[in-house]
Order: C-alpha cells, then sequence, then structure tokens
C-alpha cells in the first residue's frame, strides 16, 4: 500500500512508524518531510504534486485540516484519513471533496512519544484500506476508540479545552513557595504544569480556537473567587457530586 502523509510533523511522523505501508511525506517544511522520510525509510513527495497514493493521511493542524483536505483529496485514489483531532470538519470536507472514498478521522489521544495509546476513530466510509491501517495500528498495541464525530468534538471541549484552560490558568497564576512548603494537590498540579508548558504553544492556541471549554473554566475560577463561605461550601459540594456522584458525602474540608 501507498499511503501520503500530508504534514511531517510529530503526528506524521508517528502515523508513517506505526503503519505497514510505502510511506511519502509532504509539508510546507521541505526539510521536516526529507527528516520524516528518513526517520521511516520513506520518500519525500510534493506538496503541490498530481501523483496519486492509495491512501492520503491528513496530518495537519486541525485549523487548517478542512482546506488541506480540500487541496488534497484527488490525490487519494482509495481512501482518506487525517490525525488532526478534530472530526467534524474533517470528516464534511472528506465527504465533499472525497465521497466515493473510504474515509475515517483518528484522534490519537496521546504525545507521539507517550505511544501506544487510546485512538479515537469514526469509520464514515470503511473498506479494505482503512481496515488495514486501522489493524495495523491496534497490532501495535493501540487501544482503537469507535465513537462519533459529535460525540468526540463535544468530550474535547473538556478533555483538552478546558483541562488545558485549566492547567495553564494555574501555571500562569501560582507563585513560587518555599521548599517544603507543596502538599500532594500543588505538587500533582505543578507536574501537569511542566507537561504541558513542554509542548507546543500553536497546538494549544489550535485546541483553543477550534473547542469551547475555557469559557466555562474563566466562569467556575470566577463563582470560586467571589463566594462568601456558604456559597464555596456549596460549590465544593456541586464539584464532588460531579466527580463522585451525588450520594457521597464527603468532608467538606480539603484533605490533603
Amino acid at each position: 500500500m501507498d499511503v501520503l502523509i500530508v504534514g511531517a510533523g510529530s503526528m506524521g511522523s508517528w502515523f508513517g512508524a506505526a503503519i505497514d505501508a510505502r510511506i511519502a511525506f509532504a509539508d510546507v517544511d521541505d526539510d521536516a518531510a526529507a527528516a520524516a522520510a528518513e526517520t521511516v525509510g520513506g520518500e519525500v513527495a510534493d506538496l503541490e504534486g498530481d501523483r496519486t497514493y492509495d491512501a492520503v493521511c491528513l496530518a495537519v493542524p486541525m485549523t487548517t485540516v478542512a482546506d488541506a483536505i480540500a487541496a488534497q483529496a484527488e490525490r487519494a485514489e482509495r481512501a482518506i484519513v487525517d490525525v488532526s483531532g478534530v472530526m467534524q470538519p474533517a470528516l464534511a470536507a472528506m465527504e465533499r471533496h472525497a465521497p466515493d472514498r473510504e474515509r475515517a478521522s483518528l484522534h490519537p489521544l496521546f504525545a507521539p512519544e507517550r505511544a501506544p495509546g487510546s485512538i479515537a476513530v469514526v469509520r464514515e466510509q470503511s473498506g479494505p484500506v482503512t481496515d488495514e491501517l486501522l489493524a495495523g495500528l491496534a497490532a501495535r498495541g493501540n487501544d482503537l476508540v469507535e465513537t462519533t464525530a459529535t460525540e468526540h468534538d463535544d468530550a474535547m471541549e473538556t478533555v483538552q479545552a478546558a483541562t488545558h484552560a485549566a492547567v495553564l490558568s494555574f501555571a500562569l497564576a501560582a507563585e513560587p513557595v518555599p521548599e517544603g512548603f507543596e502538599t500532594p494537590i500543588y505538587e500533582e498540579l505543578g507536574r501537569l504544569a511542566r507537561q504541558v508548558t513542554a509542548g507546543t504553544p500553536r497546538v494549544y492556541a489550535d485546541i483553543q480556537a477550534t473547542f469551547d471549554g475555557a469559557d466555562a473554566v474563566a466562569d467556575a475560577a470566577a463563582a470560586v473567587a467571589d463566594a462568601d463561605a456558604d456559597e464555596l461550601a456549596a460549590l465544593y459540594r456541586e464539584a464532588a457530586a460531579n466527580w463522585h456522584g451525588a450520594s457521597d458525602t464527603r468532608n467538606e474540608s480539603e484533605n490533603e
């Protein structure tokens, strides 16, 4: 199978290494395409070329995936997939520009260096090519989580947008504390802050531009900041019910 991967960043490189196929990379950065091709034993393709492939995978930022699909769909002879991280716009563009090809949207729910892991999958129009690609990913130890585009994108409002907003807000608001003053919760938030801030800013910006969720975090933080003691206790009980169930009785004092 010949596969063209459009986008030679970390996720495109991961996909190329994770499937059993003859790989070509195309990217706006020729050096990045060459480096990715060397890593997986593939070749470099012209981003605006007319050569076709059994499958085309879009590994581009989620804010540009629809345009990339429109530009590259004709190069897919049998199947088109993406690993951009947003599903509804990607699948809508595939249906519009490649209605007669196999179509699937994949979202690896991990950084490439942490593979294998869970991969959200929508098989919009399955067939032998997409089945083979997905079977190859599963064979490498990945857990394929079948979903719908709506379910996935709605979940990402919490899983990514709200979560990242909360961690980044803590990272911005936190002040240095004397050594020995750390609590377990502080240390865990600090670990998350270091993990998130070691990433690529554009990726986090794209997530915030694509998914709602940050406003809900801001509203919740404002409610906590403005609450009196009784209101804060009520907010605490509401939060506990969200995570432990309404019947769970918990101590209202912070237990660290």
